[in-house]
């Protein structure tokens, strides 16, 4: 995405917001989520089956029917779990509204009105399709926002407790039609380039740069090797000013680090985002499990304006506040990930699955495939992780 467009879009979610009506000084709303992407060779995000491997939420989360399904379906961003919370001094009902001009929604709970206009397909011999030139959104109406009250909240699939973790704030519950939560949720699939490139060097350098239209806040390098954990603060990263995250790496190792200290400083960094306390504390715990799991990756503060331009949205009556804390993950394709995927291929191991998840597809289409065998020996280790049901593929 160029900047000139990012300016475009800048200014509409600048008209957005001024033309929303008189704020309402009663109402507080407040918003978390996180863009996923994997960076290319070149450091920009590059093309993934974003969905993965089957779905991970509760069962009374309702979904576009993208998951397994015989189509893998290609972004270059999955928007991971956004919640929208709700505080307000009274009853009160109110309307909300999120564009998706590069995506479409794949999940969402309570029940909404979700748009899209096309996916585009594939040539016919690829079971693929590629979310270009989508224009998606949500919306729900007549939501009933209830400080005080304690509804039966919908419960299953607890095994996975990402999803519940969210709960754990101070916000109103909410009711649309029958259906109660204690926030909006939402999830989808998206083309457009983040703000943050992030290459790999033939001799292990992560360069880093900020292409977007504002000051990144904060960034962190990460990595779990075999479970020895190494990470970074990188601090903000200026505009158009290439930066070598590694420098340095090999003498810092992980002395006087861990992740529970990690976990703290993360939910500083949100705090002074603008989240309260226990939404930045909910948000870490939904995702401290797989932003740290095998592997190298970026993750980084996405400035509001960028947020505001990417995913528009609009709440009425306008509430007083809104706070809008989106973090950035790149996932890094580093030679060691490959050296291992490559490791698996020829021992035809299945469980690498287990260990790279969703992002081991882009690793495998970096295995060495000019040689026929080994061509042969991936494309047999992806019908054995299909046959053991790891992939909805």
């Amino acid at each position: 995405m160029t900047r000139k467009l990012f300016g475009l879009l800048l200014a509409v979610a600048a008209v957005v917001v001024l033309t929303a009506g008189s704020p309402d000084d009663g109402l507080t709303v407040h918003e978390w989520g996180t863009f996923t992407s994997v960076a290319g060779t070149n450091g920009k995000a590059i093309e993934w089956n974003g969905l993965g491997p089957a779905r991970d939420l509760p069962p009374f989360v309702e979904d576009a029917g993208l998951h397994c399904t015989k189509w893998s379906f290609l972004a270059s961003v999955r928007m991971e779990t956004p919640v929208i919370y709700f505080y307000s001094s009274r009853e009160m009902q109110a309307n909300v509204s999120v564009k998706f001009p590069h995506g479409q929604m794949s999940e969402w709970y309570p029940s909404a009105r979700v748009s899209s206009d096309h996916i585009t397909p594939q040539p016919a011999d690829t079971p693929d399709f590629q979310l270009r030139n989508t224009v998606g959104g949500i919306e729900w109406r007549g939501i009933r926002v209830e400080p005080g009250v304690s509804p039966a909240l919908p419960s299953g699939g607890e095994a996975n407790d990402r999803y519940y973790a969210a709960r754990q704030t101070d916000s109103a519950p909410l009711t649309v039609g029958t259906q109660h939560e204690k926030f909006l949720f939402y999830r989808g699939l998206a083309h457009f380039d983040v703000p943050l490139t992030a290459r790999v060097t033939a001799d292990g350098k992560i360069l880093v740069s900020n292409d977007g239209a504002t000051v990144i806040p904060s960034a962190i390098l990460f990595e779990n090797r075999g479970g020895r954990v190494t990470y970074r603060e990188l601090g903000a990263i200026p505009l158009h000013a290439p930066m070598d995250a590694t420098a340095g790496w090999g003498e810092m190792g992980d002395a006087g680090h861990s992740l529970p200290e990690l976990y703290r400083d993360l939910e500083e960094t949100l705090v002074s985002q603008g989240l309260f306390r226990k939404e930045a504390h909910a948000m870490v715990e939904t995702w401290k499990y797989s932003w740290f799991e095998e592997g190298s990756r970026i993750v980084y503060v996405i400035p509001r304006a960028t947020v505001d331009a990417l995913l528009p949205l609009s709440v009425q009556p306008q509430p007083a506040h809104t706070e809008r804390v989106f973090v950035g993950r790149i996932e890094l394709l580093t030679a060691a990930s490959t050296h291992d995927v490559a490791d698996a291929v020829n021992r035809g191991d299945a469980t690498i699955a287990k260990k790279y998840g969703r992002f081991l597809e882009p690793l495998l289409a970096r295995v060495p495939h000019a040689d026929p065998a080994v061509a042969a020996k991936v494309q047999q280790l992806r019908m054995k992780i299909a046959q053991q049901g790891d992939f909805c593929r």
